[in-house]
């Protein structure tokens, strides 16, 4: 078949396949990577602050959420830099992913299972990010799975989801699964990124890019369980009682700096 009357994606196919794995390292992996260490601060604020234990990583979560959340021209840089990216990287791949073929059952080496191990967890992933997204924009919380997460109060909300009795650990269970997978999905698409882009051409490259891989997902692998934890273990009532201080002190200042702007 000449090149003419190729289709559009046999055409550029080289092409979207290296914006296809750019897309995933950035801007995505870099809002994974941001995301999992903001909700492992709840554990980590503690540590950082050890005289403050069981407040600081309320109050470091607390002020990560309320930073996002005020961040001018939020919705176009959603959109711009998360929600289109997203789109575009899960569309290709969903193509890519039918398009291709895995021959784990003949063929069972380590990059055969990576690349069928690739494939599930990117099919799990755009559905769980499609229930993230929803849940935090319009409050759906599919039969409570995702959690009512409230901005005012960032750590009592999702602590409240994940302690909800057997269903929250259920909900806790879900949460970790689908995390661990789009994890692994970056980190593995870290690895294929560098040969995509002619950067690991030798064995030996691709076993010393592949360690460094190795290492990041298991650091973001280590900040999602410890968030988990942190939220399944968080004293809910103690966490209240630092958000409505946090509040308070915010329209105390609020009030203040109204003042100063009449004078």
């Amino acid at each position: 078949m000449s090149n003419r009357h190729a289709g559009f994606f046999d055409r550029h196919y080289f092409l979207l396949r290296r914006l296809h794995s750019l897309s995933g390292i950035f801007p995505i992996g870099a809002f994974l990577l941001v995301h999992l260490t903001t909700n492992a601060s709840i554990v980590w604020g503690d540590w950082l602050n050890p005289a403050h234990h069981g407040h600081a990583g309320v109050e470091t979560f607390q002020h990560e959420v309320d930073f996002i959340n005020n961040l001018p021209a939020l919705v176009l840089l959603e959109w711009g830099l998360l929600f289109f990216p997203i789109i575009f990287h899960s569309v290709l791949g969903m193509y890519f992913a039918f398009s291709g073929r895995t021959n784990v059952a003949r063929y069972p080496y380590q990059k055969n299972w990576r690349y069928t191990l690739q494939r599930i967890s990117g099919y799990l992933g755009v559905v769980f990010i499609i229930m993230h997204i929803t849940s935090l924009r319009f409050d759906v919380t599919y039969w409570n799975l995702m959690p009512a997460f409230d901005g005012d109060a960032a750590s009592s909300s999702t602590a409240a989801h994940f302690q909800d009795g057997v269903w929250g650990w259920f909900a806790s269970i879900f949460y970790l699964v689908c995390v661990l997978a789009l994890v692994f999905h970056f980190a593995n698409g870290l690895w294929t990124a560098a040969i995509t882009w002619g950067l690991t051409l030798s064995v030996q490259a691709q076993r010393r890019w592949g360690a460094v891989c190795a290492a990041v997902g298991m650091g973001l692998g280590a900040a999602t369980v410890m968030a988990v934890i942190g939220f399944s273990t968080l004293d809910i009532e103690q966490a209240r009682d630092v958000e409505q201080a946090i509040k308070g002190a915010s329209a105390d200042r609020q009030l203040v700096d109204g003042d100063s702007d009449q004078r």
